[in-house]
């Protein structure tokens, strides 16, 4: 197999490496790079574990290739919150709102949303709703999700607002 050189930028960090041409961008960023945040799930881009965000855009990192990213700005889990440790918004909405039981899809689910809602972008309810259409996750049950998507839009979260009710 050939190598190529690559160089991304991931969370900040200029990381430099050798690659196969057919080597993922997820298993780069695992292996190669170290950041285990990002999950491989189904490794079809069916299940949106390993979303990430390359040049401010969600990407399944499962379908895209690792020399695909060279050059590239990648955004993982890790490079989400404030160097001090401050959440992102869109973690903060998740953990306030019970959002993750086995944190599998959480990474994916995270990354999608904050792609969504970068650069004072205000995205509505129904498509952030829409966008985790593309994300399974096998036990919230989503409920936690669409509060934590509320919460990101200003709109009610109680239990009442789960139920269509008006808190």
């Amino acid at each position: 197999m050939s190598e190529h050189a690559i160089e991304v930028t991931i969370n900040g960090q200029a990381v430099k490496g050798r690659v196969e041409a057919r080597k993922t961008l997820g298993d780069f960023l695992r292996v190669d790079a170290g950041f285990t945040g990002t999950h491989l799930g189904c490794e079809h881009g069916v299940c949106g574990a390993c979303t990430v965000i390359v040049d401010g855009l969600a990407v399944r990192s499962c379908l895209m290739l690792a020399v695909q990213a060279d050059g590239a700005q990648v955004t993982t889990i890790e490079g989400l919150a404030e160097p001090d440790g401050t959440f992102h918004p869109v973690q903060t909405a998740m953990r306030d709102n019970h959002a993750l039981q086995c944190g599998f899809c959480t990474p994916g689910v995270v990354c999608t949303m904050a792609a969504l809602t970068a650069d004072e972008a205000k995205p509505s309810e129904d498509q952030l709703i829409a966008a985790m259409s593309g994300h399974l996750c096998r036990c919230t049950g989503y409920q936690g999700i669409r509060r934590a998507i509320r919460q990101l839009t200003g709109q009610p979260t109680g239990v009442a607002a789960d139920h269509g009710e008006h808190a």
